[in-house]
């Protein structure tokens, strides 16, 4: 397998100029039988590979929808959804599972460790999930440990560990397949303002590393450090612009 640390520009799997993600009209209507809510409404996103884009906006906004349609944890109502440019419409579970797996590194507020299990343990998860050989994959977490700076953490479980280092062992988890995107979901919501910070430092690190970055937020600190600023209410994107991030 032998992955690298992160696709860069003119890698493989890029869609036209350096796409990864392309939407069109994106619509996403839920019904609750009684009533029909439209979270989003009509959305038009292009990121590219290299970008570290913020997305904003109130609670409500349509942010987490779009989140759950561009990690392919949900289907849009209507429009369509290019990654990498590939269609993602009519994908199968196990294809959106596949691309889950091996495109998408997610990061979530709650971090979602698997707490009977050590750091070492859930960051190998994807490549166990992925069919890495063994020696592979003990190479690759330790890498991924040292780079998020818990290499002497590895066999910790998340209860022994603070929430600032579950959220580095979350981060190098969403790494471990070498994603085309990492996808980060208030990822400082449950950190005091401290550990917030370290983890805002990690993902600009990782960006300039070659990483490409989606971050939904309510955090402006975290938005601040981004290189463009997506903000969204009531279903549509209502700013689009690229920013000179904070040091």
């Amino acid at each position: 397998m032998n992955l690298p640390f992160f696709k860069r520009n003119g890698a493989a799997a890029a869609g036209v100029d350096g796409e990864i993600i392309r939407m069109n009209g994106i619509v996403k209507v839920y019904d609750t039988g009684k009533v029909k809510v439209e979270a989003l409404r009509g959305v038009n996103l292009t990121i590219r590979r290299g970008e570290f884009v913020a997305v904003v906006g109130p609670s409500g906004s349509g942010k987490s929808t779009l989140m759950n349609l561009v990690g392919c944890l949900d289907t849009p109502t209507a429009g369509e959804y290019f990654l990498c440019g590939d269609a993602v419409a009519g994908l199968s579970r196990d294809q959106l599972a596949a691309i889950r797996n091996r495109r998408v590194g997610f990061v979530f507020q709650n971090f979602n460790l698997l707490p009977q299990i050590t750091a070492f343990e859930n960051i190998e998860m994807p490549l166990l999930f992925g069919g890495a050989p063994r020696r592979e994959r003990v190479r690759r977490v330790t890498d991924l440990l040292e780079r998020v700076g818990l290499a002497d953490r590895a066999e910790h479980k998340p209860t022994e560990l603070s929430g600032g280092q579950m959220q580095r062992v979350a981060i190098a988890r969403a790494l471990a397949m070498n994603p085309d995107i990492i996808l980060a979901d208030e990822p400082t919501g449950n950190l005091d303002t401290a550990s917030g910070g370290d983890i805002m430092s990690l993902f600009v690190d990782l960006w300039r590393q070659g990483a490409t970055v989606v971050v939904i937020t309510h955090d402006k600190a975290l938005s601040r450090r981004a290189s463009r600023v997506v903000e969204i209410q009531d279903g549509l994107i209502v700013r689009d612009d690229a920013v000179t991030p904070a040091a």
